[in-house]
């Protein structure tokens, strides 16, 4: 019979572990779990929530006339929502929890639940900290030696040195402690109630075994505590799950800011040197210039997402050309071959930009004759293709090889945002024969502007 209790108990752990891990899988409760701070209506959602599986729980044993002990955790469930939800979500939780057992003549179980959810909410006004809730340890005297044994490897003079960061270390097994003792304060009030009030008025494993021993009793109340534990355990690793992709998703948005603003003076640096030109020579054409640099400035300035428009894109390459146009006068052609369903799919914003501006620099500034810059653009098996191709003086294989590595050139740049972006869902490469020209080609994954996109769509991609 002994052993036949002790597979109960374990299988009381394993509920809990379930339960904790089927309510990860709620988004909604994971943003519950991601915030320290509430208010009274979040804090009333995250105790029905809860409420709801815990009291699932005590209404199949309360339904099966005992044959699933094991799935009862509602003294557990409400304790752990006054942790993590302070003493409104721990007292309703608690009293939502009992009702069926309140149903069934267990007239003791709301005050009780609805008791120790308050001991939760102690628990967490007494926390220095609210992230040791959920770092707290069951086994406080583990931590305890071993800040023990530091302390006396320290040596007087470090403890005298390390003291206040010492006592700072001190907090977690306190508290720690303190959570170990309430835990087993909550099983001993629900012994103490069946004891002083014998019959049906509140549910206890201790005394539905009549032939609980010594040992069994220990391993109720360890059952009681690691059931408590457990669930908080289960959601803390999913809250570092999240934290994690939030940290990466940071990462991701400064690094491509930081690209970004590499683009966008390198642009404004040649323009600003082109109207430094026309001033001497054609004060009215510069005007003009500074009109349209204007124009374009305030797009950039404006422009708030990473992606947008093909077609923005395009208009943005218009003000751009027109610019370098008149540098270049007739030498320079531009030619667009945009397929019309392409127009409204979304792209990085200052995508073209570079490589049209390294066609300029690197392909044709140093051809006498000038040449042609060409924009093409094509829907395939749901990628966007774009190609931007030049006449120009083409690029040497040996520096081809490497173009990708180099640092600071435009298009290294763009492919580092498009890896930002994209993760391993595109593909960007270059075609280049000396003398002939080159063209550099894009496939994107099909957006269309309809959607709402942002390096949030992409972040675990890569």
């Amino acid at each position: 019979m002994v052993q036949q209790h002790l597979v109960i108990l374990l299988v009381k752990l394993a509920v809990a572990a379930s339960l904790a891990s089927i309510l990860t899988r709620s988004s909604r409760f994971q943003r519950m779990l991601m915030r320290e701070e509430r208010t009274l209506t979040q804090r009333v959602q995250m105790a029905m929530v809860c409420a709801l599986f815990f009291g699932a729980g005590v209404a199949t044993r309360v339904l099966t006339h005992g044959a699933y002990d094991a799935v009862d955790l509602g003294l557990e469930g409400s304790l752990v929502m006054g942790m993590l939800g302070g003493y409104v979500t721990g007292l309703l939780a608690g009293a939502l929890i009992s009702l069926p057992a309140m149903f069934k003549g267990e007239l003791l179980s709301m005050f009780l639940f609805a008791a120790v959810g308050v001991m939760g909410g102690l628990l967490r006004d007494i926390a220095p900290d609210k992230e040791f809730i959920w770092s707290f340890t069951p086994f406080p005297d583990l931590a305890f030696w071993r800040l023990l044994r530091k302390s006396a490897a320290g040596g007087p003079s470090m403890m005298a040195a390390d003291a206040r960061f010492q006592m700072r270390d001190l907090r977690l097994p306190a508290f720690s402690i303190a959570c170990f003792v309430v835990i087993l304060l909550a099983e001993g009030l629900r012994s103490v109630l069946a004891s002083v009030f014998p019959g049906k008025y509140i549910f206890s494993l201790e005394h539905e075994w009549t032939d609980a021993g010594a040992g069994l009793l220990i391993a109720i109340y360890a059952s009681t505590l690691f059931s408590t534990v457990l669930p908080i355990k289960v959601w803390n690793s999913n809250r570092n799950e999240k934290r994690l992709e939030m940290q990466q998703l940071r990462l991701n948005e400064a690094r491509l800011a930081a690209l970004t603003s590499q683009i966008n003076p390198h642009f404004l640096f040649n323009t600003l040197n082109s109207i430094a030109s026309l001033i001497r020579i054609n004060p009215e054409q510069a005007r003009q210039v500074i009109y349209k640099l204007s124009k374009i400035l305030r797009r950039l300035l404006r422009q708030q997402d990473n992606l947008i428009t093909l077609g923005e894109e395009l208009s943005f390459i218009d003000d751009y050309l027109a610019i370098e146009m008149v540098r270049f006068g007739e030498k320079l052609r531009f030619v667009k071959d945009i397929e019309a369903g392409t127009l409204d799919l979304m792209v990085p914003s200052m995508l073209l930009q570079p490589l049209i501006e390294n066609s300029i620099r690197h392909g044709l500034a140093s051809k006498v004759e000038g040449g042609t810059i060409r924009v093409r653009s094509r829907k395939v098996d749901h990628h966007l293709q774009i190609y931007v191709e030049d006449d120009g003086v083409g690029i040497p294989e040996a520096k081809l090889a490497k173009l990708f590595e180099a640092q600071g050139i435009g298009v290294n740049n763009v492919n580092e945002r498009l890896k930002v972006l994209y993760g391993d869902r595109y593909r960007m490469w270059i075609d280049s024969r000396p003398g002939e020209g080159t063209s550099t080609g894009l496939e994107l994954p099909e957006q269309a502007s309809g959607s709402v996109v942002g390096v949030e769509s992409f972040v675990g991609s890569g």
